[in-house]
C-alpha cells in the first residue's frame, strides 16, 4: 500500500529543506554546493532532497521561487501599509535592504542563482518570473510620479536597486543606513521630487 502524504507536512518538509539549500549556496556557492552537502545542512537524505526537487538545478529553482516570492509579498504589503507616497518609498527601501545579513544572503544567493541561470534555461524562466514580479512592484512606485514615462522610471528604479546590492556585497563593513539613504535619495531623484 502506497504511502499517504500529508500535504501540510509536505509543504512545512520542502520549506525547511529550501531553506537549508539557501543557507548551503549563500556559504558555499551554488557552483560548490552538492546534494550531500544540502542533505547535511537539512538533516536528512540525499534521497529526500531528489524525490522533493528532482534534481539539484529543481531544488535551486525552488529556493528562488520561494525567497524571491517572500521579498516582493512583503514589499508589497508594506506599500499597500503605507499611507503616504513617501511611507511607500520608505517601505520600499526597507524591503530592499532589510538587515545586513539578510540583504548579504539574499544578494549573494540571488547573483549566484543568476550567474547559473545564464547556462539553464528552466533557471532562466524562473529568473524571468522574479523579473515580472519585481517589475510589478516598481511599476506602482514608479507611477507614483504619474503614468507617463512609468515604465522607464520602473527601470531605472530596479537598475538603482540592483547597483546598489553589488555594491553592498563588495562592501567589507556596509552601513545599513547609509546603503538605505542612498536608495531613496535615488529614488526620489528618478521620480523627480524633492529631497
Amino acid at each position: 500500500m502506497a504511502r499517504r502524504v500529508n500535504p501540510i507536512q509536505d509543504r512545512v518538509r520542502r520549506a525547511a529543506l529550501e531553506k537549508a539549500a539557501y543557507l548551503a549556496i549563500y556559504e558555499r556557492g551554488y557552483a560548490g554546493v552538492t546534494l550531500s552537502d544540502i542533505a547535511g545542512y537539512a538533516g536528512v537524505s540525499k534521497g529526500t532532497l531528489a524525490y522533493h526537487f528532482g534534481s539539484r538545478a529543481g531544488l535551486l529553482a525552488a529556493v528562488m521561487r520561494r525567497f524571491t516570492r517572500a521579498i516582493t509579498v512583503a514589499t508589497r504589503r508594506a506599500l499597500r501599509q503605507a499611507g503616504t507616497p513617501a511611507a511607500k518609498l520608505a517601505a520600499y527601501v526597507e524591503n530592499q535592504f532589510y538587515g545586513v545579513e539578510n540583504t548579504r544572503r539574499f544578494y549573494t544567493v540571488s547573483l549566484d542563482f543568476l550567474a547559473a541561470a545564464t547556462r539553464d534555461p528552466d533557471l532562466m524562466a524562473v529568473q524571468r518570473d522574479f523579473q515580472q514580479e519585481t517589475l510589478a512592484l516598481d511599476l506602482e512606485l514608479a507611477r507614483l510620479a504619474g503614468e507617463a514615462g512609468a515604465e522607464e522610471r520602473a527601470r531605472l528604479l530596479r537598475a538603482l536597486v540592483e547597483g546598489l546590492s553589488v555594491r553592498f556585497l563588495a562592501d567589507p563593513a556596509p552601513d545599513l543606513a547609509a546603503y538605505r539613504a542612498e536608495c531613496l535619495r535615488g529614488l526620489r531623484a528618478i521620480l523627480d521630487w524633492e529631497a
